[in-house]
């Protein structure tokens, strides 16, 4: 058996694709069930985050293993298997192992060197034994995979690289103040009671706001958490607990919403944060542009309202080089949206005596080719960067919103309102990518290295251990079989003189065996060395049920600890 990954994360695929991927609970349990059912596969471990989806699996065949894990994940994320292909990565054996120990020292992060992924696969791990589908080697797997990222955390300062996406959300936030100057006296509104809502509480409790409401569906989570915070010794935050109906009458008193939930749609709408701040939710207004900048022609009004674009986008700009401006205005648009995009703009009337229009026919041509290049490399690029526009300057923001949630929680459409200002997972994987690394991320690297070599080589030697058992088992079996045909030979023999025979003999046997056992083990720890348990196995006949019979032992007693400790 071997160890298998197949998943996707911010590094692989889109936001728009991770957020349609993500796995509720009982989706990440379902999963877990049906890959253990799976012929490839008789381990199965989830560790799903708010930026990562990825399936460890142990399996006996690579191929059919790659095969049927990443039908798996298609079918339980909802995502079609062809439109998810192209975002997965595959690491096998030692290479998805030193994935896994990246991974928890926090090296693969969004914000490097983040600590809370180590409680996102302890909860990996857990849920795992509670179904029985993590046997011996994802437990070890795991487990090892913990200890060594707390000792990157405790043994370099790979904490100075990055911090929690918690803080670093807030830093954004607040835009260059320091976050305790930002954060001071605000009135803060959390929504959702789970670990990454609770550590933005206490965050938020700590650097100065005055008070935080909690809002969940689950009324006795939200009033646990305002219950701790309110205890806290560091904060003199006060804290309460309110039903998710509240949340639009707090939004009128909010300064900084915070939404980390597991809905599948979106919690707080453009038209919800507008109506709570009296703001007006069209596009363009309270001054702030519409997507395509301002002051540029547009088309006539007999050419139709906003609603006949099939983009659902609001009229083309007629500019010369028209570029959609970036992936958002059509993240998620299949390519024959674009393709029906394009037959709208050439059929779209055109003003007249103007410079700057452009051939409707090539214009129709230009969209047609977008189209087609993202349906080839399954993003949308921008034809051109877009001609500088004078920046409307936006209202000083009053609202501040973070939103932790994947999928989103909160509707994209808020970064149009005037005084409101919104960090999401897609803008923090895109300020964290020119964040600095720190010197201390090599010497992570070089412990990483170091535990894949220690943990493949105890797996190896683990591998053998069986065999070198049943070895051992089959010569003590024959040293018995000769002392009882000893006994009906010599039935004379005193019970110390019997004694004296047998040690004798167990003696000469455990010499023989000792140094090509402690070699065989030396040698199996080396990479490459897997094929020494089948050598051991052929040169002494073993019988195959015997090794077999002995690994089942061992992962019976390993699941007995397993259970016991959790």
């Amino acid at each position: 058996m071997s160890l298998l990954v197949v998943g996707l994360s911010h590094r692989s695929a889109p936001v728009s694709v991770l957020e349609r991927a993500a796995l509720h609970a009982d989706a990440q349990m379902k999963l877990l069930q049906d890959t253990v059912a799976a012929e490839p596969a008789a381990e199965a471990a989830v560790l799903a985050t708010c930026n990562r989806i990825e399936l460890y699996a142990d399996v006996d065949k690579f191929h059919a293993g790659v095969a049927e894990l990443s039908t798996l994940l298609a079918q339980h994320s909802g995502v079609g298997l062809d439109e998810l292909t192209p975002y997965l990565y595959v690491h096998y054996e030692d290479r998805a192992v030193h994935h896994l120990f990246s991974v928890a020292c926090g090296l693969d992060s969004m914000v490097v060197g983040e600590g809370q992924i180590l409680g996102q696969i302890k909860d990996s791990l857990a849920r795992a034994q509670e179904l029985h589908t993590a046997g011996r080697l994802l437990n070890d797997l795991f487990q090892q995979a913990l200890r060594v990222g707390k000792r990157a955390h405790s043994e370099t300062g790979i904490d100075r690289a990055g911090q929690s996406l918690v803080t670093f959300g807030l830093e954004q936030l607040a835009s260059g103040t320091a976050v305790q100057d930002w954060a001071l006296g605000k009135k803060a509104l959390v929504i959702g009671a789970g670990s990454m809502s609770s550590l933005a509480a206490a965050t938020l409790a700590r650097v100065g706001a005055a008070e935080i409401v909690v809002a969940n569906r689950t009324a006795e989570r939200a009033e646990r958490l305002a219950e701790i915070l309110n205890d806290g010794a560091d904060s003199d935050v006060v804290a309460r607990a309110v039903p998710m109906e509240s949340v639009p009458d707090e939004l009128t008193r909010a300064d900084v919403v915070v939404s980390c939930t597991g809905a599948t749609g979106l919690v707080l709408t453009a038209e919800a944060v507008a109506a709570g701040r009296g703001l007006d939710a069209r596009p363009g207004t309270d001054g702030v542009p519409s997507r395509f900048g301002s002051g540029a022609a547009r088309l006539p009004a007999d050419h139709g309202t906003d609603e006949n674009c099939p983009l659902d986008l609001p009229p083309m700009p007629a500019t010369a080089g028209f570029s959609v401006l970036g992936e958002a205005a059509v993240a998620g648009m299949a390519a024959s949206e674009l393709e029906q995009h394009a037959a709208w703009v050439d059929n779209a009337p055109r003003p007249q005596g103007s410079a700057a229009v452009v051939d409707p026919v090539q214009e129709a041509d230009a969209i047609a080719a977008l189209a087609a290049t993202a349906a080839a490399i399954g993003r949308v690029p921008e034809r051109r960067r877009p001609e500088p526009v004078a920046e409307i300057p936006r209202p000083t923001p009053s609202l501040f919103l973070l939103d932790l949630a994947m999928p989103r929680d909160i509707d994209p459409a808020v970064h149009r309102l005037g005084g409101v200002r919104l960090v999401d997972i897609e803008s923090l994987a895109e300020a964290s990518a020119d964040a600095p690394m720190a010197a201390d991320v090599d010497q992570v690297r070089r412990i990483v290295a170091d535990e894949v070599a220690a943990f493949g080589a105890a797996l190896r030697a683990a591998h053998i251990t069986p065999t070198v058992v049943a070895l051992r088992t089959m010569a003590a079996d024959v040293v018995a079989g000769e002392i009882a045909r000893l006994d009906g030979r010599l039935p004379g023999l005193d019970d110390k003189q019997r004694s004296e025979i047998t040690q004798t003999v167990r003696r000469v046997v455990d010499k023989l065996l000792h140094a090509p056992t402690v070699r065989v083990k030396q040698l199996a720890a080396e990479p490459g060395g897997a094929g020494y348990a089948d050598a051991l196995r052929t040169l002494f006949d073993l019988d195959p049920e015997t090794v077999a019979a002995v690994s089942r032992a061992e992962d019976s007693t390993t699941d007995e600890k397993d259970r016991g400790s959790s």
